[in-house]
């Protein structure tokens, strides 16, 4: 099964060498899964030339806002649209989480409550929970027509949708290790962006363990069987 990583962003350009671009963290997420990638950097405007050109798309995280006035988004948006249409499998992880809910009909924005940092847990529907790295200020805070939310916390509510069995979207990163985070906090802290406080219960939470492995293989049996189901 052949999976198109529709790249939305890029690895920071100092981290870039040592932990590789943002279709390599996926790649390597979903290895051992029977996939081959294909990768297009819709950021810069290379876009597959049709939805069945791959047998399930993923769109990763971002820099840019889903919401912002930029080049890429309008055609992303009709992208997504047409996949969702044409029920080819879908999987949005952080932007890529935003950008579907806001192509079918839901609303995103820059939460007023701050930015997610580092490790955080999820609760699933079953009393479950799922531990698993973020970094972000945005979120879904309308969920589109026909949208179930599948896990959230008190602070993100709409941390994983799912669309029927057309989609299935992230807003933290199963692709982020806990060394990708520490060399997020060592390259970001003391820019102003972040508070002391976040960055630091950032850096001690990238002690513990997250659940990498259980949600890449909760995504690669959406690819295969369109199963939504988070085990707990």
């Amino acid at each position: 099964m052949k999976i198109g990583i529709l790249q939305a962003g890029h690895t920071p350009p100092e981290l870039l060498p040592a932990r590789g671009d943002f279709d390599q963290m996926f790649a390597q997420l979903l290895d051992g899964h029977g996939f081959t990638f294909a990768a297009y950097d819709v950021e810069h405007m290379i876009f597959p030339e049709d939805v069945h050109a791959c047998d399930g798309w993923l769109i990763t995280g971002s820099k840019h806002g889903a919401y912002e006035d930029h080049a890429f988004i309008p055609p992303l948006e009709r992208f997504i649209r047409d996949v969702y249409a044409a029920d080819v499998p879908l999987v949005g992880i952080c932007f890529g989480h935003q950008i579907i809910a806001q192509a079918l009909g839901g609303r995103v924005e820059k939460f007023t409550g701050g930015w997610a940092v580092g490790r955080r847990e999820y609760a699933l529907p079953d009393g479950g929970t799922l531990a698993l790295n973020a970094w972000h200020q945005d979120q879904v805070v309308d969920r589109p027509e026909g949208a179930t939310r599948l896990a959230g916390n008190a602070f993100c509510e709409n941390a994983i949708l799912a669309y029927g069995q057309r989609a299935f979207t992230v807003q933290p990163h199963p692709e982020f290790s806990n060394n990708l985070i520490r060399d997020y906090v060592t390259t970001r802290r003391g820019t102003g962006t972040y508070p002391d406080d976040l960055m630091n219960q950032a850096e001690v939470g990238a002690t513990a363990p997250v659940d990498n492995a259980r949600l890449a293989t909760t995504i690669a049996t959406f690819f295969r069987t369109r199963s939504t189901h988070v085990d707990a």
